[in-house]
């Protein structure tokens, strides 16, 4: 669905990963909740007209565990039902499984209620399209423009129901089982598991044992609050600490809703989403399974760019987010990109980032190649790199500034052939991100204290 004519018209309400904010506060709310499962209902009621008759769209809602999602469910339950829209409601399920679950069982759409990495106190609300991907601008603009409509209930007969779907957990293991060979067993491997309180907290543990895998599990009684509460890919060292103490072959982490991704080696090192995607990209190319080039963002490290490029593996970079990394990979004809936080994308394997798939094709390397995570890492040597938030006034623009462009123009050259240096505003917050990175540490300060300074003098 689109918006006719609303192309270059600026969103209000979705930001880069659909609608995100504080519990209680602007959208975050029941009440807006309400309106938006509405509006997002008369949207796909204008999109589907199947042979010249309206027919009843089809949404599945799945949740994180935080407690908000009680009231958020119900809100936006009624606002589709009330439009004329059947919807599926899965409980708690990692946002990767919504996605799939909406392609695999023909819904017009999903919805996943999650703030992600962010704690209790904090929500939004993620959309995907019919198959499985993020939406498009134009579909969430024409969202927008149904929710300046005022709310409307359709004729008592053409009504949606809600039904909580009862397999839906069954569903998703056997697609995660499936995105690896059938001969792959971890054959009593020893996984410490931290699901972060989070969404992944039944199928993460599930989907490893069932794969043969002796399983810790941490981060696995959620009780509304606790979510990225000092667990998870966001607060790995919990997880490391465990891996030393037991003696574990690796760990694995979590975010709270599943898109994320970290690992531990046995060392008890952490290791990011730039390292699993050396370690994919070497892979897949000497394997044949690598198409296209390889995408990161601004803030991947540049030891990754340079290993790959050693390798006569292409790279590409894109603005900081998942979305923007899909977007350049679908483009380019590529399958395989991510973020250091540990978002990965296969899309040879899901049409979105997974944590749970990408954890697998990991394994699945270090299992067919019979190497450790530390061993099969050590041709990766990442440069330091370091970020400074710098706060300024609201509508201050000091990265156009003259000479904050003279001092990032001579940072630049400070580091040339050595690393990297950027000024990113925030698209969130009041704040000028300034990033350096080199290979050597006491250059990396240097130039960052200069041009940090620059950016507080035009702030």
């Amino acid at each position: 669905m689109s918006a006719p004519g609303s192309s270059g018209s600026a969103r209000r309400w979705f930001g880069t990963d659909g609608i995100r904010g504080r519990v209680g506060e602007g959208p975050i709310s029941a009440d807006f909740m309400l309106r938006l499962g509405n509006a997002y209902g008369h949207a796909l009621l204008a999109s589907v007209k199947d042979g010249g008759e309206w027919r009843k769209p089809l949404v599945i809602i799945g949740k994180d565990t935080r407690i908000s999602n009680y009231m958020f469910e119900a809100a936006l339950e009624a606002g589709l039902v009330a439009a004329g829209v059947d919807v599926q409601l899965m409980g708690p399920m990692p946002t990767p499984a919504v996605a799939h679950l909406t392609h695999s069982m023909r819904a017009d759409g999903g919805i996943v209620i999650s703030a992600s990495h962010n704690p209790h106190h904090d929500n939004g609300i993620k959309f995907f399209s019919a198959v499985g991907e993020k939406l498009d601008d134009a579909t969430e603009l024409a969202i927008e423009a149904a929710l300046e409509q005022p709310f409307r209930t359709v004729a008592s007969d053409q009504l949606g129901k809600a039904v909580r779907t009862r397999d839906a957990v069954g569903r998703y293991v056997e697609a995660c089982k499936g995105s690896v060979p059938r001969s792959f067993d971890l054959d009593g491997m020893r996984i410490v598991v931290d699901c972060a309180h989070g969404a992944t907290y039944q199928i993460g543990p599930m989907v490893l044992r069932e794969l043969g895998a002796r399983v810790d599990a941490m981060g696995v009684d959620p009780n509304g609050t606790n979510i990225n509460d000092g667990v998870g890919s966001t607060h790995p060292e919990g997880l490391a600490e465990r891996v030393r103490a037991t003696g574990a072959e690796l760990g694995i982490a979590f975010d709270g809703d599943g898109d994320r991704v970290m690992f531990v080696d046995g060392e008890g090192q952490v290791r990011d989403g730039d390292d699993l995607v050396y370690l994919l990209a070497c892979d897949w190319q000497e394997s044949g399974r690598l198409r296209g080039p390889v995408a990161g963002t601004l803030m991947t490290n540049f030891s990754l760019e340079q290993a790959l490029a050693a390798r006569g593996i292409g790279f590409m970079r894109t603005k900081v987010g998942d979305r923007h990394v899909h977007k350049a990979l679908v483009e380019h004809g590529g399958i395989l990109g991510g973020e250091a936080s540990g978002h990965l994308l296969c899309l040879d394997r899901s049409t979105t980032g997974d944590g749970i798939v990408s954890a697998l094709q990991v394994l699945e390397v270090l299992h067919r190649r019979g190497v450790s995570l530390a061993d099969a890492l050590r041709g990766l040597r990442k440069v330091p790199q370091r970020t400074v938030n710098v706060r300024i006034a609201n509508g201050a623009r000091p990265v156009e500034a003259q000479g904050v462009q003279a001092a990032l123009a001579e940072a630049q050259r400070a580091v040339e052939g050595r690393g990297r240096a950027f000024l990113r505003p925030s698209g969130t917050e009041p704040v000028v991100r300034v990033t350096v990175e080199a290979d050597d540490e006491a250059l990396v300060t240097a130039t960052l204290e200069r041009l940090a300074d620059a950016v507080r003098a035009a702030a």
